[in-house]
């Protein structure tokens, strides 16, 4: 009989195959529950230092928990097999900081000289949430989660700086401080929340059009709760404008080997 781990290890080498087969090109949240997933940026060696810098004075938004060796696009700390050209449902291709591609994969325009950087994502303790009778809503009605910039600044560093993106999912009062209790225990996933309640003191002005994702249901008598994200890279990106650079989309994440326990601080 396979172990729970072992049964894990077989879902997420499956689904990775099966995105790099381009069989699924969907979002990644909800999927291989258990499984820690990941935000992606690959720059040149050249542009790394000062990223690795932003991420080090912004690791709220930007938790490290993967940075390859140059030139190298295979991520061995974080799972088998894993190849950063291909084993993300979408990427965007930004040069000099504007985004001019989505695709498939980046095998023709891999350098030998890319860093590829992974950070920690609030999917991974979306699997605790649902299991404390959380479930997030953008989990609950299939679709991608609610990505807002907001006016909070992030700490600059070299050429990269910008304004903080965050996640939304709305919870009522009452759970949405067992929600902020829950996912404290989660640091290199963005930990605790950002802020809860009115979006209009972090600069978002209307919860039904997210600036990436999805907008979802808010009931009566919810809040949202917002939560650092990934994302923010993108918006460091565009200021910075490095030559090349290529991130993952939105909502669309490098599934890993790593339980996302093993994020959590008990």
């Amino acid at each position: 009989m396979k172990s729970a781990l072992s049964t894990l290890l077989q879902q997420t080498a499956d689904l990775r195959q099966a995105i790099r087969h381009k069989s699924h090109t969907g979002v990644t949240s909800g999927l291989v529950q258990g499984a820690m997933q990941g935000n992606v940026v690959i720059l040149p060696a050249d542009w790394a230092n000062e990223f690795l810098l932003f991420c080090q004075k912004n690791p709220v938004s930007c938790p490290l928990i993967g940075v390859s060796e140059v030139g190298r696009y295979d991520m061995p700390e974080l799972g088998h097999d894993i190849d950063m050209r291909h084993d993300i449902p979408e990427y965007y291709v930004y040069r000099d900081g504007v985004k001019v591609e989505s695709r498939s994969d980046i095998e023709d325009i891999w350098q030998d000289d890319m860093v590829a950087f992974v950070l920690g994502c609030s999917f991974s303790f979306e699997n605790a949430l649902s299991q404390a009778g959380l479930t997030p809503r953008n989990v609950e009605e299939a679709v991608n989660v609610s990505m807002f910039e907001t006016n909070i600044e992030t700490v600059p560093a070299g050429r990269f700086f910008g304004n903080t993106v965050v996640t939304m999912r709305p919870y009522t009062p009452k759970d949405a401080i067992r929600a902020i209790q829950i996912t404290t225990r989660f640091p290199k996933a963005h930990g605790a929340p950002l802020h809860f309640g009115s979006p209009q003191d972090i600069g978002i002005s209307d919860l039904s059009k997210p600036d990436y994702g999805d907008a979802v249901t808010i009931n009566d008598k919810e809040v949202p709760v917002f939560w650092a994200c990934g994302v923010t890279p993108q918006v460091a990106i565009r200021n910075a404008k490095p030559p090349i650079c290529i991130t993952h989309a939105p909502g669309k994440m490098l599934v890993t080997d790593i339980l996302d326990t093993a994020l959590a601080v008990l």
